[in-house]
C-alpha cells in the first residue's frame, strides 16, 4: 500500500530502521514520480514519509542519495523479473513473450518506477546514467547469453541482437502506457510485440538442429 499524508505513520513513531528506510524510499519515489528530480524537495518527501527532515537526513545525507538509493533499487526490481522470465522455459519462444511481458509488467506497475529508469530527468548526472545503462546493459547481456547459446553466434553479434530486443521491449510498453488506448489490453500488446521479436530471433537456427 503507498504511503500518502492519510495513511502516513504520525510524526515521532519510531520504526526499525530498515523499516524506516523502506518507508522513506517509498515517499520518495511517490515524490519523485510525481514531480521528477529537480523539482522534488526533501519537505515533500519527509512530509509524505511523515517524518522530521532531521530523520529523513539520517537515513540519506541529501537528495541525490536518496534518489540513487531508489534507482538502484527499482534497477534491481526490473533485472531480476527479466532474469526470472529467461529462467521460467526452455522454449525460446515462450522465453521471448515471458521477456517482453516482464517489462511490461514493470512500466503498467502503478507506483511508476519505471519513469525513474527509463524516463529520468537526471541522465546528466554520471553516477545515475550509470545506473540506467547498467539495466539496459545487464538486461541484454542475460538475453545475449540465451541467444549466443542457442544460435551459437559470438558475443558481440549476440549483444546486438539482445540491445535492440530490450529495446523493442522498454520502448513499446512506455508507447503502449502513454498511448491509454482502452482497446489494446497490457496482455495483448506485450504478445503482438513478442510475436515481432520471435519472428525476427527465430530467424537464427539453433545450434542442435
Amino acid at each position: 500500500m503507498s504511503t500518502t499524508p492519510e495513511t502516513a505513520p504520525k510524526r515521532g513513531s519510531r520504526l526499525p530502521r530498515l523499516a524506516r528506510r523502506a518507508q522513506l524510499l517509498e515517499a520518495a519515489q511517490e515524490v519523485f514520480v510525481a514531480n521528477g528530480y529537480h523539482a522534488a524537495a526533501m519537505d515533500d518527501i519527509a512530509d509524505r514519509a511523515g517524518v522530521s527532515k532531521p530523520v529523513l537526513y539520517q537515513h540519506f545525507p541529501g537528495k541525490l542519495e536518496l534518489y540513487l538509493a531508489l534507482l538502484d533499487s527499482s534497477c534491481d526490481a526490473i533485472i531480476a523479473s527479466v532474469r526470472d522470465a529467461l529462467k521460467s522455459t526452455e522454449d525460446n519462444k515462450l522465453r521471448v513473450a515471458a521477456t517482453m511481458h516482464a517489462f511490461y509488467d514493470y512500466v503498467a506497475n502503478a507506483q511508476g518506477a519505471f519513469r525513474l529508469v527509463f524516463e529520468s530527468d537526471l541522465t546528466n548526472e554520471t553516477a545515475v546514467r550509470e545506473r540506467v545503462d547498467r539495466v539496459t546493459h545487464t538486461c541484454a547481456e542475460a538475453v545475449s547469453e540465451v541467444i549466443s547459446a542457442d544460435a551459437g553466434l559470438n558475443r558481440e553479434q549476440s549483444m546486438v541482437l539482445a540491445v535492440s530486443l530490450v529495446g523493442m521491449a522498454q520502448v513499446s510498453a512506455r508507447y503502449w502506457l502513454a498511448s491509454d488506448d482502452p482497446t489494446l489490453a497490457q496482455q495483448q500488446a506485450a504478445d503482438l510485440v513478442a510475436s515481432l521479436a520471435w519472428r525476427g530471433i527465430r530467424g537464427f537456427p539453433r545450434t542442435d538442429s
